[in-house]
């Protein structure tokens, strides 16, 4: 999918350029002021003047006696005439509700609204201006160029992602149900191509084997390719890391192969820096070893994590980002950030934020969220909505509470899963697997949309316990994530605190998520005012003529009434 990095990289301050301050712009002259007042006064005039020529010319067109045989032809006209009447009206506003209704879903607009927006306004002097500022056409083609780019997402590699042997494998096991989709798993084949592969490959028959074992669909036959590529050199490091993501049963099994496979790593990593400067084929080898070595060790950080021993992985990821910082792209500071929140140790998590959460840098779920939590664990344990609601805000309080705010703006799809979440914590299960819209069982997949369901899905899955250990922090969660709705600008064009959400995270999400997940879908669309007006107007007419059809003279008279009420 395209990139689209200013959709998580821009912050606050880069969220819509500053408004030019009043004064600044060069005064008008008289002539463009009174073309500017003429052009916002045409429509008026036009009416009063439309009236002026209708009442000179009342006698002419012998306007009352005209009025008056309209009004004697109405009084003559039949109840029948008035049950065809309203029928018919009633058939037509029907039809236009019904192409409206088809009209919204397929194109996302009203296409009465449409019309009367692009045709009869400029026929009506509405324009928004009359006067173009110099450069005002470069700037809104530059706009429009942007929002079309801002309209692209770009799919990331979960940073938390499980392991296929040890968790997905045993969750098909149980259910029967496959948590990965195809399109997932193309996207992780493509991951590891790119990592573990070069042109140098057919230099060693191992790495030959290697490369078609990555690009092989069958989980299987890839596993046989390992193997085959082992028995071709017992130091294989990539044989290893396929065998311990895809056939290990249980994460001791795949720490212990991860660990062979770092052994195996380390000597190939030291021969590629000795010979890096010979030729670019040396160098593109050495970023391949390099790139197997880090991901060798991030895995067994996150073993590490898995089976308790959460200071040793601190440690293995600390080390990684100081000894590879310029490696930024595998996010290991979310590994970092998950691991010391579950080492309660706040402080740490504080610092690691002051650095990653920068205007700058791409931000995630687990940034924006791991701010409001921290923001949220100094008032969350006294903080009630009825005390708050009588004494107002603290400036702590009010802090959270624009944190949360943050949180939500960048990604809506979180507090939705936290809240179902907790409501099946009881039962034992939210550890595991997720129940989003009192649904769909599912584990986060191996890649996530940035402000999608996916990424709130990875969030949540392992963040929840941090939210939970913190008294109250789900609560105040609760009370604050609503009112957020209200505030985040609509339509879709606009942004308050980050670039606008995307439009297209729903169709990525689709494609991420398995198809037994029902995706959760921010913004909905509303329906326009049209669509309400043909809608009541719809059933108006249809109430109106089925009271005609069943009582004929009452209605009948009804309308001879109203219509006496206009009579001169």
């Amino acid at each position: 999918m395209a990139d689209c990095d200013g959709l998580s990289e821009a912050g606050t301050a880069a969220a819509s350029p500053p408004a030019p301050a009043p004064g600044l712009s060069p005064p008008l002259g008289w002539r463009e002021r009174l073309r500017a007042g003429l052009a916002g006064t045409g429509a008026s005039l036009w009416f009063v003047a439309g009236l002026g020529v209708l009442y000179a010319l009342r006698v002419p067109l012998r306007l009352c006696e005209n009025l008056a045989a309209v009004t004697v032809f109405l009084n003559s006209l039949t109840p029948k005439f008035y049950v065809a009447l309203t029928g018919t009206s009633s058939l037509i506003s029907g039809l236009i509700f019904i192409f409206e209704w088809w009209y919204f879903h397929k194109h996302g607009t009203s296409f009465i609204e449409q019309v009367s927006v692009s045709h009869l306004r400029p026929l009506m002097g509405g324009t928004e201006s009359s006067i173009s500022e110099p450069g005002s056409s470069s700037s809104n083609s530059e706009s429009e160029t942007s929002r079309q780019n801002l309209s692209e997402c770009k799919v990331w590699r979960n940073p938390l992602n499980l392991f296929r042997g040890a968790e997905y494998r045993r969750y098909t096991w149980v259910t029967g149900k496959e948590p990965l989709t195809y399109y997932d798993m193309n996207l992780s084949a493509q991951d590891h191509q790119t990592f573990f592969t070069c042109d140098t490959d057919f230099l060693r028959p191992s790495d030959t084997v290697m490369q078609k074992a990555w690009r092989e669909r069958n989980p299987p036959a890839r596993i046989k390719a390992a193997y085959q590529a082992l028995e071709l050199n017992n130091d294989c490091a990539t044989a290893y890391v396929l065998l311990a993501e895809e056939e290990a049963t249980t994460i001791l099994d795949a720490e212990r192969l991860f660990k062979q496979a770092l052994k195996a790593g380390e000597t190939i990593y030291r021969r590629s820096q000795q010979c890096q400067h010979q030729s670019p084929q040396h160098e593109a080898q050495l970023r391949r070893d390099t790139n197997v070595l880090v991901y060798i060790k991030r895995r067994l950080a996150m073993c590490a994590r898995k089976l308790g021993r959460i200071k040793e992985a601190v440690k293995i990821m600390r080390d990684l980002m100081k000894e590879f910082p310029p490696l930024t792209m595998l996010n290991i500071h979310e590994n970092l950030l998950e691991s010391l929140l579950e080492l309660q140790a706040y402080a740490d998590v504080q610092a690691v934020l002051a650095k990653y959460d920068d205007i700058s840098l791409p931000k995630s779920a687990a940034i924006c969220y791991t701010a409001a939590l921290l923001k949220t664990r100094t008032v969350s344990d006294k903080f009630s909505p009825e005390t708050a609601s009588r004494r107002g805000l603290s400036t702590a309080e009010i802090n959270a509470v624009e944190a949360i705010h943050r949180a939500v703006e960048f990604n809506p799809h979180v507090p939705k899963v936290y809240n179902l979440l907790t409501a099946i914590t009881l039962t034992g299960c939210a550890t595991l697997l997720y129940l989003l819209e009192m649904k769909s069982l599912i584990l986060p997949p191996e890649h996530i949309l940035k402000r999608g369901d996916s990424e709130a899905i990875a969030y949540a899955f392992f963040h929840l316990q941090h939210w939970k250990r913190i008294e109250g922090a789900l609560n105040l969660l609760q009370c604050t994530w609503e009112g957020t709705f209200r505030m985040i600008p609509y339509p879709l064009e606009k942004g308050h605190l980050f670039y606008p959400y995307p439009s297209c995270t729903e169709t990525a999400d689709r494609e991420l998520l398995p198809t037994f997940h029902h995706v959760s879908v921010y913004p909905k669309k509303e329906l326009p005012f049209f669509i309400h007006f043909t809608a009541g107007l719809c059933s108006s007419t249809a109430m109106i003529a089925l009271l005609t059809h069943q009582f004929p003279e009452i209605m009948g008279v009804f309308a001879k009434a109203v219509l006496g009420l206009w009579r001169p």
